[in-house]
């Protein structure tokens, strides 16, 4: 999405956006998704799993999506306005 979105990007850091404002356009949509699945995953997967959960000595506390999601807004709100836009 951020490659395809690199001319929006540009001319937004041209207009003085912050990286923390690109990086909240970038993964709005995407972090909304991941709490509605969570809300509806929870509650179905929780009687299921918990028992098998609680043999595990260790448990990974943060989304993976989440997590590459939040890497490739910051990498992408990082780069140089002018590049972004010799794209063409």
């Amino acid at each position: 999405m951020a490659e395809q979105r690199t001319k929006e990007i540009g001319v937004r850091k041209v207009l003085g956006a912050s990286v923390i404002n690109l990086v909240y356009l970038l993964s709005s949509g995407v972090t909304r998704l991941i709490f509605i699945s969570i809300v509806i995953a929870i509650p179905l997967a929780w009687y299921a799993v918990n028992s098998w959960l609680a043999g595990f000595a260790y448990h990974i506390q943060v989304s993976i999506a989440w997590l590459t999601v939040s890497y490739e807004s910051v990498k992408a709100a990082i780069v140089n306005p002018i590049k972004s836009m010799r794209t063409e």
